[in-house]
């Protein structure tokens, strides 16, 4: 009986040790209206929650208690608490907001208003617009530096990204880039901007300091046409080793060797990739492939896909949350 109860205490911690490993990655389901968490651990879906009508992006707040959340078709922005699923506030973003950053402040949320042409900053504390800041048609795509210091906006219908200064909340600067620009990423020092364009099929990589373009990225997939290769979502190693690129109805995500700025592999994951999330030890990363309904796991360090996970319909962003931060 000592002897049972023994292994049953081991068999228990083990079970504690895996779970305490996990994280939890959000998904936003567009056509579904709900999220899809998955754990990390086990690679399978552990609840599903319900939001606002057609969320696409999501973010979560710097201290890892609120997850926001774009309801497109409700023209909000939902703050949902991590504790509880519950939905706390719904923010006035603007007309049919579609992606977002938070500034490092972890208080003031710039918002893309694609069928309004401008750039909606909340202050998420007093759930009030402190500025609405005029940008180019269909802006999409939206990025704040690590220093705090510019907030991005691209925008499909211009072919820009345009450059706001976070202290007087102006636009100062645009930059032309290829057709439809859809996601922009910084850097970890914040001397790159990486901007997607989703029709011309490329990557321009900008210098942060002259706001000019110093590398553009071409992606060629044997056997797939090249009207099928549309880069959208971007997603750099804090290393500075590799970029990931989700090149859309492709079915692949290109990786890029950093130092070369040429694509070194195409990995093929799910229909229509969109968007992706490195876990953060940046081992894992996390693609939503919208027509499929699923998920890719990506191995980092092998460079290979290595499980898909069915989520709801036409899966669109992805934020993880921390192991440390999983509530009891």
């Amino acid at each position: 009986m000592g002897k049972w109860n023994l292994s049953g205490l081991a068999a228990g911690l083990l079970m504690f040790s895996q779970g305490a490993s996990a994280h939890w990655i959000y998904i936003s389901n567009e056509k579904d209206d709900t999220l899809s968490v998955i754990d990390s651990e086990t690679n399978e879906v552990v609840k599903t929650i319900e939001v606002g009508e057609r969320p696409r992006g999501v973010t979560l707040s710097h201290d890892f208690k609120y997850l926001f959340i774009c309801a497109s078709d409700s023209d909000t922005v939902q703050m949902m608490d991590i504790a509880t699923d519950k939905i706390i506030h719904d923010l006035p973003s603007g007309e049919d907001p579609e992606q977002f950053a938070l500034h490092p402040d972890n208080r003031h949320l710039y918002i893309a208003n694609e069928d309004d042409a401008v750039a909606t900053v909340v202050d998420i504390q007093s759930r009030t617009v402190v500025a609405q800041i005029d940008v180019g048609v269909e802006p999409e795509g939206m990025a704040v530096s690590h220093d705090g210091k510019w907030a991005i906006v691209t925008s499909e219908t211009t072919n820009m990204a345009h450059w706001i200064d976070t202290e007087t909340q102006e636009l100062v600067d645009n930059t032309l880039v290829d057709q439809r620009p859809r996601d922009a990423e910084f850097n970890a020092d914040d001397t790159e901007l990486w901007v997607s364009s989703e029709i011309g099929g490329t990557v321009s990589v900008i210098n942060t300091e002259t706001r000019q373009i110093d590398k553009i990225i071409n992606f060629e997939i044997k056997g797939i046409s090249p009207d099928r290769i549309q880069p959208v979502g971007i997603e750099l190693t804090a290393d500075g080793k590799y970029a990931f690129i989700a090149l859309g109805p492709s079915n692949h995500l290109a990786v890029v060797d950093r130092a070369t700025y040429q694509p070194i592999k195409y990995i093929l994951v799910g229909r229509r990739v969109w968007h992706t999330a490195l876990s953060p030890e940046q081992d894992k990363l996390y693609t939503t492939n919208g027509v499929s309904g699923d998920v890719t796991v990506v191995d980092v360090k092998s460079l290979k896909a290595i499980k898909s996970v069915k989520v709801g319909r036409y899966p669109w962003g992805a934020a993880i949350l921390p192991k440390e931060h999983i509530p009891d």
